[in-house]
């Protein structure tokens, strides 16, 4: 089972999303434990205080070390080798989140969410209490928390037992450095665009090939640096025989 803490000022945002959908499932089966944190309970001053104006000026506010690294450490422990988690802070200056970081981190028992907001977080939080920067790509948006949601759903549904059909996850895009081919359902025609026969053949193995050779040439239109990344895992793993 895993665990995710989440650390935020506005844990109202994670309330529908934690009961929906798989997410909510996996919660209701005990598949995955995830508890959202106001981090204002941290605080000791009475305004609740988390941000405060930028040494050296400039616009907006930083999130301070206090409450930030109290919180984290209650939740995960310190950095170090007493660690009970892996802390993430969401940032677009962080690595950014593919396929192959989550399933590497779907295999975890604890992780903490600590989602910025403002001009950012205090470097000092990062430096002392923080394990790794994650970005969702090069953009940026009001907080972390929308970030958050999307690597919880990303790690809920790779673990085991979530998902209706367990190939799921490992026929998505991305699940072999390739993005999925169309998609058909009913009706078998629509505004004059028919479903490929070969799909409505019941040949197994020629709609295993079409499906391949779509899914190799939508990657190769679109994103051909998975093709790069995915010859260059080969060519590692291959044995020289020169």
């Amino acid at each position: 089972m895993m665990r995710v803490d989440v650390l935020t000022i506005f844990p109202e945002l994670f309330g529908p999303f934690l009961e929906a959908s798989f997410v909510g499932q996996s919660r209701a089966s005990g598949r995955a434990e995830i508890f959202v944190h106001d981090l204002r309970d941290w605080t000791e001053d009475r305004h609740r205080t988390v941000d405060d104006s930028p040494y050296g000026g400039g616009p907006g506010m930083v999130m301070r070390p206090l409450p930030l690294i109290p919180a984290i450490e209650d939740l995960a422990g310190p950095l170090g080798p007493a660690r009970r988690g892996r802390v993430l802070a969401m940032s677009p200056q962080g690595k950014r989140l593919d396929q192959r970081r989550l399933e590497a981190l779907s295999a975890e028992a604890h992780l903490v969410l600590v989602c910025g907001r403002y001009e950012g977080i205090d470097q000092r939080v990062l430096d002392l209490a923080v394990d790794e920067e994650v970005s969702l790509g090069d953009y940026v948006l009001s907080g972390g928390e929308i970030p958050a949601m999307a690597l919880v759903e990303g790690l809920v549904r790779l673990l085991p037992g979530v998902l209706g059909n367990p190939a799921s996850s490992i026929l998505d895009s991305f699940g072999e450095d390739l993005l999925e081919g169309p998609h058909y359902t009913r009706p078998p025609e629509f505004r004059g665009h028919a479903v490929p026969e070969v799909l409505r053949s019941g040949d197994h193995a020629a709609i295993a090939r079409w499906r391949r050779e779509q899914a190799l040439e939508r990657t190769r239109l679109r994103r051909p640096d998975l093709l790069s990344r995915s010859r260059a895992v080969g060519d590692s793993g291959r044995e020289r025989k020169d």
